[in-house]
């Protein structure tokens, strides 16, 4: 019987999680993974997952980053 893993990933684990198993699924699809060099195709992706979602966070501002807050202060952007 295989060892059951239990996660409890937050929301932007989550989403780096999905963007890298679709960029994981890119490198399967082109015959770059193999079981040796496995490990080195997960690390990559999940590398390039944050790297995008780090340069969304500072270009892109969601409402609760940019709209006035209740109570009078305002984010600085």
């Amino acid at each position: 019987m295989a060892k059951e893993s239990y996660f409890s990933l937050q929301h932007s684990e989550s989403v780096v999680a999905g963007m890298s198993a679709t960029i994981f699924a890119a490198y399967v699809q082109n015959k770059e993974v193999n079981e040796l060099n496995e490990d080195e195709f997960v690390k990559k992706a999940v590398d390039i997952a944050v790297k995008l979602a780090s340069y969304a966070d500072k270009v892109v501002k969601s409402d609760g980053e940019w709209m006035k807050q209740e109570g009078g202060s305002s984010a600085i952007l």
